[in-house]
């Protein structure tokens, strides 16, 4: 047995990526994209259909860049469904993420263009930033039976604002914790001290003790060590290069996470938005991190806008 496969006798593997190659070789059970990965692979020839469908579309309906964007956004999503047999992610735009009722309308246009290809919303998690605005959408949301994946969680107080919105999952980045630290002058870590393990498993505990349902999807990983540090983990969404690695390492994994004794969790939190918003104040790490993770995903977005433009105009 190799790594791989145990680890999904513990967590469910789901795929960090767009390429379809990379689904196809490695089998997960769901994949998620952002607009960076969205970037990258339709910038490859074997991708080129979906990005031509929109552009061809674009032309016809004198459609604007973000339409078509979101049109190439779910072609990807749904070819991805015919590969995955659970959940396809798709982000709403990162620069709504300060904006509750834009983030809830592109949800719902995002869920209209699926169900226009034959693809049930119970295929589909909406991505939005784990911000207050996107954390209140993704309650409508749910309440609309529309289910919610918020991601760039760097945080508890996050944390428990997403499960009182009721999410669907949540994705906290253990990678991107790391780096924050690292740059800080902490470390050195190995995967047991690791912040961004630390911090999942934390919010793990809470989640299992206080009986929350919202799923904890581990994210953003450095290196398989902290995925070996996180099995057990209700889902771990993972890079081809980090899959690539554990299906080649032989032997099996022991579970670190465990519903049934899931550690000793912090004390229950109640936030309001004033309550939340000043949590995440005094976090840096999370302030910053998080408003990183906007501008980096909004900037990918702005580069494939750009590209589209372009080919709307040839």
């Amino acid at each position: 047995m190799n790594k791989l496969e145990s680890l999904r006798e513990m967590s469910v593997v789901v795929a960090d990526t767009g390429d379809m190659g990379s689904i196809e070789a490695f089998k997960p059970t769901d994949s998620t994209t952002n607009p960076t990965l969205i970037l990258k692979a339709s910038q490859m020839d074997a991708y080129k259909e979906y990005v031509e469908e929109a552009i061809t579309w674009g032309k016809k309906a004198g459609a604007k860049p973000g339409a078509v964007t979101d049109r190439l956004a779910v072609n990807f999503g749904a070819a991805l469904t015919k590969i995955v047999p659970g959940r396809v992610s798709t982000e709403v735009d990162a620069d709504l993420s300060f904006d509750t009722q834009a983030s809830i309308e592109k949800a719902r246009n995002i869920i209209k263009l699926y169900e226009e290809r034959g693809v049930g919303r119970e295929r589909i998690l909406i991505k939005l930033a784990s911000t207050w605005e996107g954390i209140q959408a993704a309650a409508v949301l749910q309440r609309e039976g529309i289910d919610c994946n918020l991601t760039l969680l760097f945080s508890l107080a996050q944390a428990v604002a997403c499960a009182d919105a009721k999410a669907f999952l949540i994705s906290p980045f253990v990678g991107r914790i790391l780096d924050w630290h690292s740059k800080a002058g902490g470390g050195p870590y190995t995967p047991e001290t690791d912040p961004g393990v630390v911090s999942v498993r934390q919010i793990y505990a809470y989640y299992k003790t206080y009986g929350i349902s919202t799923v904890v999807m581990g994210a953003s990983f450095r290196n398989i060590g902290e995925i070996e540090a996180l099995a057990g983990c209700d889902r771990l969404t993972i890079s081809p290069q980090l899959l690539g690695e554990l299906a080649t390492a032989e032997g099996t994994l022991p579970r670190k996470l465990d519903p049934k004794s899931p550690g000793k969790p912090p004390e229950p939190l109640k936030l309001d938005e004033k309550a939340f918003r000043w949590a995440l104040n005094e976090d840096q790490m999370g302030t910053e991190k998080l408003s990183d993770g906007i501008r980096l995903f909004a900037k990918d977005l702005a580069a494939l806008r750009k590209t589209v433009a372009e080919r709307l105009q040839r």
